[in-house]
């Protein structure tokens, strides 16, 4: 699979994509990352990528000539030809659909997906209404700037895809993986730190004992953080 990411601040990503998973899945050429930047679209000297918003109001859009020249220059400019490459256009907003587990492992089914780094007051909407497949956000917060996002984004996608991870159940048991529930919580050595102990079915070496303790313990864990995400309560709506 192959990442873009377009943005500004191609700098931003000299450190999150050289560590761990997304490194390893690079080094075993599982996972390859293209970061573009949105300058060279630019046609004046002062390399502008974005303007005061019409209508009035603080802050500065960014504008539409240089991602669309960017984005159907890195990508196949027709549509359709995008769909039967399996090539994906996603813009980062905080007024797009929240990200999640089931989202990272739709995306991982793709050849190519590119993400556009929104930033300032925002993007020129024609963006979102005539080139982007999806509005995506991580999170009911603002940030400066969509490049978090985008690590977040490949982070997520790249331990889903095949031979990324040294043990496949760990993506099996992944929190969202199933019902949107939480993986159960773990305990490692020592059995007993400081007076507190792990939960003995843990080590009575029983698998189908330890199997639907963990089953019941993660129904728990949902239960007490995300109450919003219980199944029974979802099942009565």
């Amino acid at each position: 699979m192959k990442f873009h990411v377009l943005t500004i601040f191609p700098e931003f990503f000299g450190g999150p994509f050289e560590h761990g998973v997304v490194a390893k899945a690079r080094e075993a050429g599982k996972l390859e990352i293209a970061i573009h930047d949105l300058r060279n679209w630019t046609h004046d000297r002062h390399r502008t990528v974005d303007d005061r918003p019409f209508g009035g109001g603080a802050g500065m859009v960014m504008k539409a000539e240089p991602i669309f020249a960017a984005v159907e220059e890195i990508l196949s400019p027709d549509r359709g030809e995008r769909e039967a490459k399996r090539q994906r256009i996603v813009l980062t907003t905080p007024q797009g659909r929240l990200f999640d587990q089931a989202t990272a492992r739709r995306w991982s089914g793709y050849e190519e997906l590119l993400v556009i780094c929104g930033r300032y007051e925002g993007v020129d909407e024609r963006v979102a209404e005539h080139l982007a497949d999806e509005e995506v956000s991580i999170g009911d917060y603002v940030l400066s700037g969509g490049e978090l996002a985008a690590a977040i984004f490949v982070d997520a996608t790249a331990r889903l895809l095949p031979g990324v991870l040294g043990n496949e159940e760990s993506a099996v048991r992944d929190s969202f993986t199933e019902q949107d529930l939480f993986d159960c919580p773990h305990w490692t050595r020592p059995a007993v730190f400081r007076g507190w102990a792990a939960p003995e079915v843990l080590l009575n070496g029983n698998h189908a004992e330890i199997a639907r303790w963990r089953d019941g313990a993660a129904l728990a864990k949902t239960r007490r953080n995300r109450p919003d995400l219980d199944p029974s309560k979802r099942r009565d709506e």
